[in-house]
């Protein structure tokens, strides 16, 4: 009988998607939601070992603008896709290599924040492969589905200085 390593049976590590991460001998770009905020770390992997050379959270966006009485909606979709947009940024201007983005085990359901971060990182200039119908629509990147709107163009615009 076989042994389920425990982070695979937590539902944490996918072990055989890792190792075909880690043979590519890419920089990864791993995105993780929490139950508050979104995080992406820029990671570069040597013999299984990851050095994290930059990261951030959605949390940043309060610098830029993001109203503080929303707090609690930054890790929804628009809070995604600026986000994408600013770690993109920081790639930019760390100037280090095109990643490989890593999901981990998260679900790829279409339209959802995953592919908000990702519209964010290719709109911002980043070299992502991303099908445009997989992604949210402008409405719900813009946050115009919210009960209470935020100042989405303005944050946009201070993040690309």
């Amino acid at each position: 009988m076989k042994v389920v390593k425990r982070r695979r049976k937590e539902a944490k590590t996918d072990y055989a998607k890792r190792i075909k991460l880690l043979k590519s001998n890419s920089p990864r770009l791993v995105f993780r939601k929490t139950n508050k905020y979104l995080i992406a770390q820029y990671v570069i992997s040597k013999e299984a070992k990851d050095e994290i050379k930059l990261g951030g959270n959605s949390k940043e966006l309060l610098k830029f603008g993001w109203p503080n009485e929303f707090k609690g909606s930054l890790k929804s979709i628009s809070a995604a896709y600026l986000f994408g947009s600013l770690m993109s940024k920081k790639i930019k201007d760390n100037k280090l290599e095109k990643p490989i983005i890593d999901f981990g085990m998260i679900k790829m359901i279409h339209k959802t924040k995953t592919y908000a971060f990702l519209k964010g990182l290719k709109d911002n200039g980043l070299d992502i492969s991303c099908d445009d119908k997989v992604c949210p629509d402008e409405n719900r990147l813009k946050g115009e589905h919210m009960k209470n709107k935020i100042p989405f163009e303005e944050i946009k615009l201070k993040i690309e200085k």
